[in-house]
C-alpha cells in the first residue's frame, strides 16, 4: 500500500494553520503626568472658580482626581470644557516656538496670585498628612485637604529659597500653616463658605524669607500664623 499524498498547495500560497499569528497593533505608551503638569491643571481648575465657570462642588471633584490621576490622559479630561483646555497641549508633544527661548523658572506674576515651578505636594483625601521637623522648603507647596487635614510646620524647615508660594485649598478639611516669628507672611486667599484666615507679618530683617499663603476654602478652612519664639537663624538655617 502507498500512503496518501497530502493536497498539494497552490504556489505562493501558505496553509491557514501555519501562517503566522497576526501581532496586534499597539497604541502610544500613555504618558506618565508630572507635578508640574498636576500643578497646571490645578491653576487651571482655581481660575475657573474664581471666574465662576466652575462651581465649588465641581472644583473639589476635580482637584481630587487631579492628584490621584497617573498618566496625561487622565488630566486632559478634567479641563476639557474650559477655555484653557481647548489649547493645552502636554510639554512632551509640545513643540518649541521658533525665534522663543525656554520660560524662566522662579516666580512670575499671574492674574490669581503667584504661580512657581517645581512644586511639592502635600495631600490628604479623607485622612490626614503634615510636614514637620526639619525639612527642605523650596519654592512652592501645594497643600490639598478634601475631607481631612493637612498640616505645614515650618518652623524648624530648611528654607532653600527666599521666596516660597503655599496654595492651599481646603475643600470640606482643614489647613493649618506655623510658620517661625522673622518671617514675612502674606495671604492671597479666600473662602467659599468657609474661612482664609492668614494673620499677615512683615519681618524686619533683611533676607527674611517671604512666604504667601494663597487659594481657596470652600466648606473648610485655611489657618497660617506666627509661632512666637520659633526663629530661623538665616535662609539656609545651617
Amino acid at each position: 500500500m502507498t500512503a496518501e499524498n497530502p493536497p498539494a498547495v497552490p504556489l505562493g500560497k501558505v496553509p491557514l494553520e501555519k501562517a503566522a499569528p497576526q501581532q496586534a497593533v499597539a497604541g502610544p505608551p500613555a504618558v506618565r503626568a508630572s507635578d508640574a503638569d498636576r500643578d497646571r491643571i490645578a491653576d487651571i481648575l482655581r481660575e475657573a472658580l474664581a471666574e465662576g465657570r466652575i462651581d465649588a462642588e465641581e472644583h473639589a471633584e476635580r482637584i481630587d482626581a487631579v492628584y490621584r490621576a497617573k498618566t496625561l490622559a487622565e488630566l486632559e479630561p478634567l479641563i476639557g470644557d474650559l477655555p484653557a483646555g481647548q489649547r493645552y497641549v502636554p510639554p512632551a508633544a509640545a513643540s518649541p516656538a521658533v525665534g522663543v527661548g525656554p520660560r524662566p523658572s522662579g516666580l512670575r506674576p499671574s492674574g490669581h496670585g503667584i504661580q512657581v515651578a517645581g512644586a511639592k505636594n502635600v495631600v490628604a483625601v479623607l485622612s490626614g498628612a503634615n510636614r514637620q521637623g526639619r525639612w527642605r522648603v523650596g519654592a512652592k507647596i501645594n497643600a490639598v485637604a478634601v475631607c481631612g487635614g493637612v498640616e505645614l510646620d515650618l518652623t524648624e524647615a530648611i528654607f532653600e529659597q527666599q521666596h516660597v508660594v503655599i496654595n492651599a485649598t481646603a475643600i470640606c478639611g482643614g489647613i493649618e500653616i506655623k510658620v517661625p516669628e522673622n518671617v514675612t507672611l502674606r495671604g492671597a486667599g479666600s473662602g467659599v463658605m468657609g474661612g482664609f484666615d492668614v494673620r499677615e507679618v512683615e519681618s524686619t530683617e533683611p533676607g527674611a524669607p517671604v512666604i504667601t499663603v494663597q487659594g481657596v476654602a470652600i466648606w473648610g478652612g485655611v489657618d497660617a500664623k506666627v509661632v512666637h519664639g520659633r526663629r530661623i537663624r538665616d535662609l539656609r538655617d545651617e
